[in-house]
């Protein structure tokens, strides 16, 4: 098909428009979409969907973890998953609030994790023993309080990594945190972003986090975000791990229960006869331990089943106790 008509072409579509020859009505015209420049479009409607239930899957994850971490009922939902500008997504932010830049891989470049104030201070009421309350007029953070977040957030980071891990492996790894949107300079604010909405709730306060992803550091995992993908690379974890699993099955591991422990000089251990009595650490009613391999996992209690000597594991060593 030719893009460029000639001279000659031209004129004679003229000539056939004005003796009647060619009906204007008889041409076809497509429907034009609108475009802002602006905010240019750089990811797919597949690739939010895959977005989306990556960052649903986070959500529900980080749900789980806080509540058992904080021992309170901590509510995460993924609530949007849009692309906007950078500049939109920082004057969009309150003052102040807690931003999280971190280095998603090696690879890749960086992203920010945003945290308002109604999601990090319960948390740090909830670390310094409190309820999970808000306190009466936001802040700044101390220093103190922002050491404290940056552990909780190394720990929420792992969880987006384990999000992430059918999809590509991310590394994260935080870099700085600042209380002031309006001195961030991540990237240009002309820049697209990916950004994910949470809602948060903590007790009575509800509050949003905010997880952005700038264009260029999803840029080399473009490929990777679609649904044929993640569910491909979903199948494969799963049939590695029965894979490892029928492959460890079958490995031995020596075991060793010690009954107890003492100190002996060389010159008496030199003396030892047949009938003589070792003194132990080990008390009666303790449990003893036992060794696979070169590591203490169990605590047992010695007995006999069918005249052969065994042991009963009560416990996995500083764990819960078992029910067999």
């Amino acid at each position: 098909m030719k893009d460029v008509l000639s001279q000659e072409e031209i004129d004679s579509l003229i000539q056939a428009l004005s003796s009647g020859q060619l009906d204007e009505s008889e041409s076809k015209t497509e429907e034009v979409a609108r475009y802002d420049f602006k905010r240019p479009n750089k990811f797919s409607k597949e690739q939010i969907r895959t977005l989306m239930s990556i960052h649903e899957n986070f959500a529900r994850v980080l749900s789980n973890f806080l509540t058992v971490y904080l021992r309170t009922n901590i509510q995460i939902k993924l609530e949007s998953v849009s692309q906007i500008t950078f500049e939109e997504f920082i004057f969009s932010l309150p003052v102040p609030t807690l931003m999280t830049i971190f280095s998603a891989s090696e690879a890749l470049g960086s992203a920010m994790l945003e945290t308002n104030p109604q999601f990090v201070f319960p948390i740090i009421d909830l670390l310094f023993g409190g309820r999970g309350e808000m306190p009466a007029q936001s802040r700044e953070l101390t220093e103190i309080e922002l050491t404290v977040m940056r552990r909780i957030f190394v720990k929420v980071l792992e969880n987006l990594r384990y999000a992430w891990e059918d999809v590509y492996e991310l590394t994260p790894k935080i870099e700085t945190m600042d209380t002031n949107p309006q001195f961030n300079q991540m990237i240009a604010s002309s820049e697209t972003v990916a950004l994910m909405t949470f809602s948060t709730t903590i007790g009575e306060a509800k509050g949003l986090m905010n997880l952005c992803f700038p264009y260029l550091t999803l840029e080399p995992v473009m490929p990777n975000l679609t649904s044929q993908h993640w569910f491909a690379a979903s199948r494969t974890a799963a049939k590695d791990k029965e894979y490892l699993a029928s492959a460890v099955e079958p490995v031995e591991v020596e075991l060793t229960a010690v009954l107890g422990e003492a100190s002996v000089r060389v010159e008496d251990f030199l003396e030892f006869e047949v009938g003589d009595v070792i003194l132990l650490n080990q008390k009666i009613n303790e449990p003893m331990v036992l060794w696979v391999e070169n590591a203490p996992l169990f605590e047992i209690q010695a007995g006999t089943i069918k005249g052969r000597r065994a042991v009963q594991c009560l416990q996995v060593k500083g764990g819960e106790k078992s029910s067999e």
